[in-house]
């Protein structure tokens, strides 16, 4: 018989990898629901317990109602290999990854077609979200089932997100340019680190905020959204042959 994977209180939900985003998102979902997390890191028994998070197997938390990969873009491939024959009839699966097309079809291909697949992306991450995420935005993909439908319902109205329902197609191409050229810059700028901190403008300050939201994302994060997104490669060509042509110009400009 399918089990029951609405978002009702109480039910318990399986987070699979309790890295940084996947202790913000217990941080957030805990009132709501029973919550474990499989996570082979060290160390990290104190962070669940001060979140109420039970640690446990792969398996137990991939047997859950609700199956959160909260993994690398990279690994996903292998995560669902792991937790495919475990998902059981009914459940809903979803990704919380900055990529949406090749996940997507990792999801599809690999999980059993008794699941219910939704790709997610929140377009936000820890340190834009210290001041809470009412009101922050996130991608959802229905992938397979309606599932999705429950899941926008209880990110509107529980956690008040703006859910943006989309296609994994859609969400990468707009990403290519909202994400990728963000993470772009701010590699660069963080390279060219000192930066002045005295004589700056309001802009200049703005842009030092967005270089410090993404600063401390783990390498995997810069990887995924610059090389694990098909639209990225072209973004990148066309801003850095724009930026050579107004070199080109200003060097050839009138002093």
């Amino acid at each position: 018989m399918p089990i029951d994977s609405d978002f009702t209180p109480g039910s318990t939900i399986g987070i699979i990898g309790f890295g940084a985003f996947g202790q913000l998102i217990a941080r957030h979902i805990r009132p709501y629901f029973r919550l474990c997390a499989y996570d082979p890191a060290p160390g990290l028994q104190p962070i669940a317990e001060s979140l109420g998070v039970t640690l446990t197997s792969l398996e137990m938390a991939a047997r859950c109602p609700v199956v959160v990969l909260a993994t690398p873009v990279g690994r996903l491939q292998e995560i669902v290999d792991a937790v495919a024959p475990h998902i059981r009839p009914g459940a809903l699966v979803l990704d919380v990854g900055s990529v949406k097309l090749g996940p997507a079809d990792i999801m599809r291909r690999g999980l059993p077609g008794h699941a219910e697949i939704v790709a997610t992306h929140p377009l936000f991450g820890p340190q834009s979200a210290r001041e809470g995420i009412a009101g922050l935005k996130i991608a959802v993909c229905p992938i397979r089932g309606r599932g999705c439908f429950r899941l926008a319902a209880f990110l509107r109205h529980q956690l008040r997100l703006n859910v943006i329902m989309t296609t994994p197609e859609d969400h990468d191409r707009e990403a290519a340019t909202v994400q990728g050229l963000t993470h772009l810059i701010a590699k660069v700028l963080v390279q060219m680190e000192p930066l002045p901190k005295r004589m700056t403008t309001k802009s200049f300050d703005r842009l030092l905020e967005a270089v410090n939201m993404v600063r401390h994302d783990a390498p995997e994060v810069f990887a995924a959204i610059e090389r694990a997104n098909p639209y990225s490669p072209g973004v990148r060509r066309k801003f850095f042959e724009l930026a050579s042509a107004l070199d080109a110009e200003l060097a050839d400009g009138p002093l």
